[in-house]
């Protein structure tokens, strides 16, 4: 499953890298709502929350379905600023109606969600009160406080935001900024020398130009298709936010990707469709009982075969399927092929399997 952001063919101006702020900040506010998303922030994570005071724990609490499971869309500028407060001016004029819709879609946890007008029509008021409540007591308090009174909710959030800048969030980007600034550099420099298709290869092996240059496609576990605006796409380094792909792209809101900066030897990442080979490779009991085999060391077909009693045929099948998804190589020994069992992909799979859902 993939998301296209159709860009009509435009020059590599159309494609903005910068960095944020706020993005930076939501994304260090996601791991301390989601630390097991992120074990390499887990020590800065809990020496965070040693530190808070309890007035602004209890506020992180409060807000947290702004972040925690995915990002409000003013939470991600399209035009970041050089400072918080700069950005959260830029928040500040934004329309009640459209902080609201973007602050429900969260709350009410998916981003399928549409609302219509809730601070007007008594309807999608009812909806997003019922679908809060489901999701708990919480939600619930938090979207009947912001439908009463968006006004004070959306002071409060800003509020916490600001104290979130006093307590960790200026030390911590003082820290990284050197990190973004070197990541922008490179994609600037590769956007101007050889074209958009090298910037976004850069980005993230989830992250590519059709053929036709007319599309970016990620790979998300979604299935969806926007046009940017004639404002392009922005795309935004994160050091806290690994290893999500942050896409925002929802209607009226220009399409931003908060992306992980490189690191200094950063892995091949494995796409959705290789996970998805893998987990349909293993989910077949004869194939599972073959890799047993193939776990003490490399076996021949006909070994294979003879060890489950089963047909030289059949076992070919079913290595075909393992080799497909990646899980096998073979070496031939004069005239016989051994097939062996790829120990690091197998045994990688979990942490694969976590960053394509992650991602």
């Amino acid at each position: 499953m993939t998301l296209r952001i159709d860009i009509g063919g435009p020059p590599s101006g159309r494609l903005r890298f910068t960095a944020s702020p706020l993005a930076e900040l939501t994304a260090m506010l996601h791991v301390l709502a989601e630390p097991g998303h992120h074990p390499r922030f887990a020590a800065w994570a809990g020496d965070v929350w040693a530190g808070l005071r309890p007035e602004l724990a209890e506020r992180l609490r409060e807000a947290e379905f702004l972040w925690r499971s995915s990002r409000a869309d003013f939470l991600v500028p399209a035009r970041p600023r050089p400072t918080l407060a700069e950005e959260l001016d830029d928040v500040d004029r934004i329309g009640d109606e459209a902080y609201v819709r973007a602050a429900l879609v969260t709350t009410c946890g998916s981003n399928r969600l549409h609302f219509g007008s809730p601070l007007e029509d008594a309807t999608a008021r009812e909806r997003a009160l019922d679908l809060a409540q489901a999701r708990g007591a919480l939600q619930e308090a938090f979207v009947e406080r912001l439908l009463a009174d968006p006004a004070a909710v959306r002071a409060r959030v800003r509020h916490t935001l600001e104290q979130c800048g006093e307590a960790f969030f200026h030390a911590a980007w003082t820290g990284i900024s050197v990190r973004l600034a070197t990541d922008l550099r490179l994609k600037n420099d590769l956007l101007k020398r050889r074209g958009v298709g090298a910037a976004l290869a850069s980005v993230s092996g989830a992250v590519t130009l059709a053929p036709d240059g007319d599309r970016i496609i990620v790979d998300k576990l979604q299935d969806k298709a926007i046009t940017a605006p004639d404002t392009g796409v922005t795309f935004l380094p994160t050091v806290f936010g690994h290893p999500h792909l942050v896409v925002i792209h929802a209607p009226g809101w220009q399409p931003v990707v908060q992306y992980p900066v490189a690191e200094a030897s950063p892995p091949a990442p494995v796409s959705m469709e290789t996970v998805t080979l893998r987990l349909e490779a293993l989910a077949h009991p004869v194939r599972l009982r073959l890799l047993r085999t193939l776990a003490r060391g490399p076996h021949t077909t006909g070994e294979l075969a003879h060890a489950w009693e089963l047909t030289p045929p059949e076992v070919s099948r079913h290595l075909a399927v393992l080799r497909r998804a990646g899980l096998l190589s073979a070496q031939r020994h004069g005239r016989y092929v051994r097939h062996r069992l790829d120990l690091p992909a197998l045994t990688a799979l979990g942490g694969d399997l976590l960053t394509a859902v992650l991602r």
